[in-house]
Parts: C-alpha cells; structure tokens; sequence
C-alpha cells in the first residue's frame, strides 16, 4: 500500500525526471505516512491530450493522486500533500514556453475494505 498515480502532460516526457520523483514520494510516504516502503507503488501516466484553462498550447500539468490507508489525522495528509508538491518542483524543470500547473491530491483508503495480496517471487 500507498498507491499512486502520477498523469502528466506530454510535453514533460523529456524533462521530468519520473525515478528520482517516485523514489522521493517512496521516501515521504514512509516518513511522513508511515507506509510500507516494499508496499509503495507509482504509476506514471504521459498524457497526449489535454484540455487546460483556454485550451491553447500554452499550459503543461503535472497531478499525483496518492492513496494511503484511512486513519492519518488531516494534519499528516496535508504535509504529505506540501512534501509531495516540493518534491515535484524539484524533479520538473519550468518549461519556457507553457505555465507549468503542479497538483496533489492525497486520498484515503478504507482499511476496511482494501485487500491486497502477495505473491513472492519463484526462485530457480
């Protein structure tokens, strides 16, 4: 557990530096959440279309949806949410040509319905 999602606009593909992000994300989930470090998963999503403010070429966005179990007070969801956002003004470079839009969203997970399973690697 934590999951995440990462969408970005393609015209970051090449400049947003996505390992050093989620290694970063791993780190504040398990420092500031308490999460599971072997349990963090990311998933980068390049987005080829997107629709943003007037619609002109003249706008990229970056948004991370972060799931964590259901019990952390508002208070930890909230600095995870500034630790993540810092931590994608430093792994995005400003494009020169487009205002750059960085978002977070940090969403609970019912402990009471969320399962999970694991099954550990076969070994030859």
């Amino acid at each position: 557990m934590p999951h995440s999602i990462v969408e970005y606009s393609a015209e970051l593909a090449d400049t947003f530096d996505r390992p050093r992000f989620a290694k970063g994300l791993h780190e504040a989930l398990v420092r500031i959440a308490g999460g599971r470090a072997a349990g963090c998963k990311t998933r980068f999503v390049r987005l080829d279309e997107t629709y943003i403010a007037d619609g002109s070429s003249g706008y990229a966005m970056v948004h991370v949806q972060t799931g964590i179990l259901s019990g952390r007070t508002p208070q930890v969801r909230r600095e995870l949410a500034e630790a993540v956002l810092e931590l994608l003004r430093d792994s995005v470079p400003p494009l020169p040509a487009a205002e750059l839009q960085m978002s977070v969203d940090v969403r609970e997970l019912d402990r009471e319905t969320y399962a999970r399973h694991e099954t550990p690697a076969v070994r030859a």
